[in-house]
């Protein structure tokens, strides 16, 4: 897998939306993730900057993300949405 520098996640209560992009910022992958599949892709990750919408569950996850030695960023709600150019669905979001 090619060198993957920030991951964009997008937190719900089945499957998640990650999004991982490379220094240049070119899109390296884009999936649809169970709760398991989302640890095991991480677990695999050299550790990097990983965004997320603070939500109920993000703490949860930034803790789980933070032992695996990602840096992990919280971002306010509001201001995730000015990222989303089109319509807002989970893998915009992400």
């Amino acid at each position: 897998m090619e060198q993957v520098s920030v991951v964009g996640l997008d937190l719900a209560k089945s499957v998640f939306q990650v999004h991982g992009v490379n220094s240049q910022g070119n899109a390296v992958f884009r999936r649809r993730l169970t709760r398991s599949q989302l640890v095991k892709l991480f677990e695999k990750l050299p550790p990097c900057l990983v965004g997320m919408e603070a939500c109920a569950s993000a703490h949860h996850w930034a803790r789980e993300l933070t032992a695996l030695e990602h840096e992990v960023k919280l971002m306010p709600p509001q201001y995730v949405k000015p990222y989303v150019k089109r319509g807002k669905n989970d893998a915009a979001d992400a």
